[in-house]
């Protein structure tokens, strides 16, 4: 018997993520994250990232003196986060003159999900998977996807276009 190609999980969920047109928002979240660790903490003090649409980056800089320097400085900060995000990355820096957002001004920490699915939303979960032969995988996507759903029902953010509700 000969078997499928095995693929890592990330690649998985990656390309599920994209399918369902999530990929872009991923990619948001990841530039997001790394920034600090991408550009260095001197950079970061001064600069963070505000949106990202398509490929171009918007930057809130906090002063027209950095607003100066990292304008001298777009091709060595588009390759350091994009040595980060690996393909696909960015395609160029728009910087945006602004007050940042501070560390004690973030609105409160993420918090897990909590509580219960109702039965009905248990079995749309177990029949979304029920295709999936490997076990483990079909197990930690049960699990993703049961903690996506608490948290959008926490946060009263569920709506239409849920896989669980249609």
């Amino acid at each position: 018997m000969r078997r499928g190609r095995v693929e890592k999980l990330s690649s998985t969920i990656e390309k599920i993520l994209n399918d369902r047109g999530w990929g872009a928002k991923l990619k948001e979240y990841r530039v997001f994250s790394l920034w600090q660790k991408a550009v260095g903490p001197g950079i970061a003090r001064h600069a963070q990232p505000a949106a990202i649409r398509g490929k171009r980056l918007t930057v809130v800089v906090d002063s027209s003196a950095w607003m100066q320097q990292l304008s001298l400085m777009k091709p060595e900060v588009l390759s350091r986060v994009n040595d980060r995000l690996g393909p696909d990355g960015i395609e160029s820096i728009t910087l945006k003159l602004g007050e940042l957002e501070r560390a004690d001004e973030r609105p409160e920490q993420f918090q897990p999900a909590a509580g219960k699915l109702e039965a009905g939303e248990q079995r749309r979960i177990e029949e979304c998977i029920a295709g999936m032969k490997d076990a483990q995988t079909r197990e930690a996507l049960k699990k993703v996807m049961e903690k996506d759903l608490l948290n959008k029902k926490r946060q009263g953010k569920m709506n239409r276009t849920d896989i669980f509700l249609s």
